[in-house]
């Protein structure tokens, strides 16, 4: 089979699936991206990438509403022009499999008017029971809340020339309209979980950095002598963990803080890990220069010791996987939007999960039976409950065993990916589509 992937930063969410397919063996997989994102990212043995032409941003004087829809038809259109050129070379794919967020889908269905197209349903924009408008310090205004229409156009127009639909969790699946909901298979991306799993000999070690409260970790070090000022963490240890791509306001990383004094005034002992890096990858975005970490740090100077929280930015999976293992409590929080790989892996790893009480990860963690919730913003409940687990951990360990069990029967990759293949695979068999 030829199957084509579309994702401007391939292989993005089809990591696993590509993998698998190209492991199956018999099939001809084709990734294509952003050019500029695959030089930084590199590709993936055995599997052909291209890269298409970064485009322009959005043109001065058009509407703000429709800026995004302008990029994205530029996007678009270099994808367009990529795979025509293709075509004229003779590539027909079995299959196209693309994520519409962004625009890459828009004129698919133009250059092959009869090749299935699989979209990947990520997440719908609505106006209210989701992450706009449910943090009372971001607030939305009615200029957010009409562009919000027009944010979705760009996915409506790759939907509708949709062969089959997508989405990980019924949650996100629930976020698109109901017409639209009636077609989509929930399909999660799957956990690897012989990767992510308990080690009860993992050691994370960190060397503190100059700026109070920055820390990085230490990469293939042991056996052999620490750096100076290095510290060393291991499982049984009182860790608080926190992970994020970026530490911002949608994973709850100024509830987080703010919790801190208390959890330090009652553990003055406890270490806290934060991986993250400082940009924005879903809030809105934080004056120009500073990030929000800086500003929640501000507001919080003089009630934290720093000397015991460690800052990381991004760190390697290798070493997400070490942080999960020697972690006390995994705090993860986050407003009402996609739930993060990095909160079924920590589970996987064996983490006592202390989460938010939102809508995605009600989906996955059951209070007092896989995991722990509290109120996304009553920071004395998270302080409250991040004190009676450091109090006693060992009450704990039949949830962090549930929360491994959970991952495994429900998100295990091997079913997964099976699921994923049989539908991409069952699209290219059927042939011949003139959707859209």
């Amino acid at each position: 089979m030829k199957i084509l992937f579309i994702h401007q930063n391939f292989p993005g969410q089809y990591l696993n699936l590509v993998r698998h397919l190209r492991n199956q063996g018999g099939h001809e997989i084709l990734g294509l991206g952003e050019a500029d994102n695959i030089r930084k990212r590199g590709v993936l043995r055995g599997i052909s990438t291209l890269g298409y032409p970064s485009p322009l941003p959005a043109g001065q004087g058009v509407h703000h509403y429709l800026r995004g829809m302008d990029a994205a038809v530029r996007r678009g259109q270099a994808v367009a022009r990529t795979l025509f050129a293709l075509r004229a070379k003779g590539y027909v794919p079995d299959v196209v499999s693309l994520h519409p967020g962004w625009g890459e889908g828009l004129f698919v269905r133009d250059v092959y008017p009869r090749v299935p197209i699989l979209v990947l349903c990520e997440f719908f924009f609505t106006a209210a029971g989701a992450d706009v408008g449910f943090d009372p310090e971001f607030t939305a205004t009615l200029d957010d809340l009409l562009a919000l229409r027009v944010r979705n156009a760009v996915q409506l127009i790759t939907l509708h020339a949709g062969s089959a639909f997508v989405s990980p969790t019924a949650w996100q699946r629930s976020r698109y309209p109901v017409l639209l909901r009636r077609e989509i298979r929930q399909i999660h991306d799957g956990v690897d979980t012989d990767y992510m799993c308990p080690d009860p000999r993992a050691t994370l070690v960190l060397v503190r950095q100059a700026t109070p409260g920055e820390s990085r970790v230490a990469e293939n070090i042991l056996p052999g002598p620490l750096p100076d000022g290095s510290l060393v963490l291991t499982p049984g240890g009182r860790t608080i963990t926190f992970a994020a791509r970026n530490l911002e306001p949608y994973r709850g990383i100024h509830a987080f803080l703010r919790a801190l004094p208390e959890v330090q005034r009652r553990h003055p002992d406890c270490q806290v890990v934060l991986a993250g890096g400082d940009g924005v990858s879903y809030s809105r975005r934080p004056p120009k220069g500073r990030t929000y970490k800086e500003i929640y740090l501000e507001e919080l100077s003089g009630r934290l010791d720093l000397s015991r929280i460690h800052f990381l930015g991004r760190v390697s999976y290798d070493s997400l996987r070490t942080i999960f293992r020697i972690s006390a409590v995994h705090v993860y929080l986050t407003y009402p939007f996609v739930l993060s790989w990095s909160a079924l892996e920590a589970m996987a790893c064996g983490c006592l999960l202390l989460a938010s009480r939102t809508a995605p990860v009600q989906e996955v963690v059951v209070h007092n039976g896989n995991g722990l919730l509290v109120d996304f913003f009553r920071q004395d409940e998270l302080a409250d409950s991040l004190d009676r687990v450091l109090r006693s951990p060992g009450d704990f360990t039949p949830l962090r065993a549930a929360a491994r069990k959970t991952v495994i029967s429900r998100y295990g990759l091997a079913a997964c990916l099976e699921a994923q293949a049989g539908l991409v695979l069952g699209l290219a068999a059927a042939g011949g589509d003139n959707s859209g």
